[in-house]
């Protein structure tokens, strides 16, 4: 028997440039109709992946992952309509549809190995690496919050201080309450001891400041302050006076091996914490990402090409507001878009903060229930037709309802989100333990029992 393959990549949709006029016959749009503007799940010709349904009918509506990768996008709504839940339906897609590697820094630890599930009773929802075992690696900065949790295979990372430079203070300056002035003078610093600047200035005693100061023209009021405000960084669970093991580098090969990271806080999740570990770590990698980019220009090699590669971070706006927008290392990927190979996912309740031209990359916006209007008219930032399109998200339900549009879908639509329980683990490819090939059931038994401790 012949089969038909269902697909809609010979279809070419052009942009609406016409309105109908009065009295033009109007029809119901068919689950045709849908499947070809939106596709098929199934398409063995494009990387679709089903983020919902109609408001009124049963058909699936599916975002082109390969679209979606090569743009930074973002997933915005208020407080408790889902954002978490529609950050994994789609990490999900991307890691099952093989569309890119994800690096996600999970500032609560809900994408990692399971997440608490709204509702009235307590449950659990199964995380990126309970769906994606063999595919999935977990770095964590509080080992032993995550071994609390039950977590057992997450790798330690440890971040010393000469991997912070002066650019990373000056995201965190808000945090721990920098002048200018003490900023300039780590510039001051950094230049005169290189990479060991902040080990060198903990342990310099006054004497020692006032005479540094006499040679080098700083000003020993404020690097006494900078001397100070940097003690709270010795604090932070995760920072070392030195590492001798580099653990970037260990997340660049897990990536590179196509693997996909969640880097899990556990306690520290503050501000401070969070924007220190994001910043470095990200600094890192999209500079070796950078020089693999150039590599592959210069050989022209499709071997050398690197894996598409997609960061997700949470309270995007602390990082992309317009005052520090310019000076993190989220900011130049957002605006490099797909230059690099490298591409945001930024998960914000407060698209307000976010910078404009940074708004203004954004290829693809889900969003759920906002009432700011501040909010709402950032979102709707570069949008032709944007303002017809406040009185749809003003109707959305406040749960499991978004609004898709961008880069990645054909035309803005509402959706019902995909529900994220068993039968969506089943769909998107969980196995069960008797179904697992020998070798990897082996492997995982070898951890259980180096766990157990015999």
């Amino acid at each position: 028997a012949s089969y038909q393959v269902n697909s809609s990549a010979q279809m070419q949709l052009l942009p609406v440039k016409t309105i109908p006029g009065h009295f033009s016959q109007v029809y119901d749009a068919s689950e045709r109709d849908f499947r070809s503007v939106f596709g098929w799940e199934d398409d063995p010709h494009r990387r679709n992946f089903a983020i919902g349904q109609p408001i009124d009918m049963d058909v699936p509506i599916c975002i082109d992952l390969d679209r979606f990768v090569e743009r930074s996008n973002g997933i915005f709504g208020k407080s408790g309509t889902g954002k978490s839940f529609l950050t994994r339906l789609l990490l999900s897609g991307i890691i099952k549809q093989r569309a890119a590697v994800n690096l996600i820094f999970d500032m609560h630890s809900e994408y990692g190995w399971e997440a608490v599930s709204e509702g009235a009773n307590f449950s659990t929802v199964k995380g990126l690496r309970q769906l994606f075992p063999g595919q999935v690696q977990m770095f964590t900065l509080d080992p032993e919050s995550t071994k609390r949790r039950g977590v057992r295979d997450a790798q330690e990372l440890y971040i010393s201080f000469d991997q912070i430079d002066v650019e990373d203070l000056a995201l965190i300056g808000r945090e721990l309450n920098l002048s200018e002035a003490s900023l300039e003078n780590a510039i001051i610093l950094r230049n005169e001891f290189g990479k060991a600047w902040i080990n060198r200035l903990l342990t310099m005693s006054n004497e020692e400041i006032q005479e540094f100061c006499e040679v080098k023209m700083g000003s020993k009021s404020s690097i006494m302050a900078l001397q100070r405000k940097l003690t709270r960084l010795a604090e932070l669970k995760y920072i070392r006076n030195t590492c001798p093991h580099n653990y970037v580098t260990q997340i660049l090969e897990a990536l590179d091996a196509g693997k996909h990271v969640v880097v899990e806080f556990g306690s520290q999740s503050n501000m401070l914490s969070y924007m220190l570990a994001t910043n470095v770590i990200a600094r890192r990698i999209h500079a070796s990402y950078v020089r693999k980019a150039d590599r592959f220009l210069q050989t022209k090699n499709a071997s050398d090409r690197p894996t598409q590669l997609v960061i997700t971070i949470e309270e995007a706006h602390r990082f992309l507001d317009p005052a520090t927008a310019k000076q993190t290392i989220f900011g130049t990927i957002a605006r490099e878009m797909r230059k690099y190979f490298v591409t945001l996912l930024v998960v914000d309740q407060r698209p307000s903060g976010i910078d404009n031209e940074v708004m203004s990359q954004i290829g693809t916006r889900i969003t759920a229930l906002l009432n700011d209007e501040k909010d709402i008219d950032s979102l709707f930032t570069g949008v032709s037709g944007g303002q017809n399109l406040r009185s749809v998200l003003a109707k959305l339900d406040s749960k499991q309802q978004a609004l898709l549009l961008g880069h990645a879908v054909p035309m803005p639509v509402v959706v019902r989100t995909r529900p994220y329980d068993a039968d969506f683990y089943a769909e998107i490819g969980a196995t069960a333990w008797d179904e697992l090939p020998n070798a990897q059931l082996f492997k995982a038994a070898e951890a259980a029992r180096a766990d157990l401790g015999f």
